[in-house]
């Protein structure tokens, strides 16, 4: 059975949100970050070398990064469930939005909480970050112009992934601006399972 080694408001929340939205059985292991740095505490080293969530173990198998995740459960646990078929057109469309929340979105969304805390020091990167933030959330609200999910099809992993992007960007005020991010972000978690998963990982709440 996978276990899900779950840190508080972190990104393997994903995790438990697909697990639970294609119906497979998991456990779930908690850690809590500390309260004065807010890191993982050291004992997910001992899980996998980085330390960090989310991090699964299926068997023998260890295995972190969101994408890599979402990847390898939805190919052995999915059924074609949250995938579009391979040969369709909406395949490489999902491959894009899986890759782009962490490849392109997620990084000026870090800089941002990052700097923030250096306050005077970090001025002058400030432009070049919210232009790069603007950039990608404006591109993203132009897909959803007229869909309900990033893959035109349906709900695809690829929401999985991009929600939490559009959760960090609520928890540092940058979606007051884009209406279509919004409606969808509303939309994503109002899923029965996405709310399973946050009653079984308990709360959830980012940038706290």
């Amino acid at each position: 059975m996978i276990i899900v080694h779950h840190l508080n408001n972190s990104r393997s929340q994903r995790i438990l949100w697909l697990l639970e939205e294609l119906g497979t059985p998991y456990e779930i292991k908690s850690y809590q970050r500390d309260k004065v740095t807010n890191l993982a505490p050291p004992e997910l080293k001992a899980i996998h070398p980085l330390g960090k969530s989310p991090v699964i173990t299926d068997g023998g198998l260890v295995l972190a990064e969101s994408g890599a995740i979402i990847e390898y459960v939805a190919r052995k646990y999915g059924k074609g469930r949250l995938v579009p078929d391979e040969a369709s057109p909406e395949y490489v469309s999902y491959l894009h939005w899986l890759h782009f929340a962490e490849g392109s979105a997620m990084l000026p969304l870090m800089l941002a909480l990052y700097t923030a805390r250096l306050g005077e020091a970090a001025k002058p990167l400030a432009p070049r970050i919210d232009s790069e933030i603007e950039n990608h959330l404006s591109y993203m609200n132009a897909a959803l112009e007229k869909n309900e999910t990033f893959v035109p099809s349906g709900f695809t992993a690829a929401d999985v992934q991009l929600t939490f992007v559009l959760e960090a960007a609520f928890s540092l005020g940058r979606l007051k601006d884009q209406p279509n991010l919004l409606a969808y972000l509303k939309r994503m978690q109002a899923r029965p399972a996405y709310q399973r998963a946050i009653e079984r990982g308990g709360p959830y709440a980012l940038g706290r």
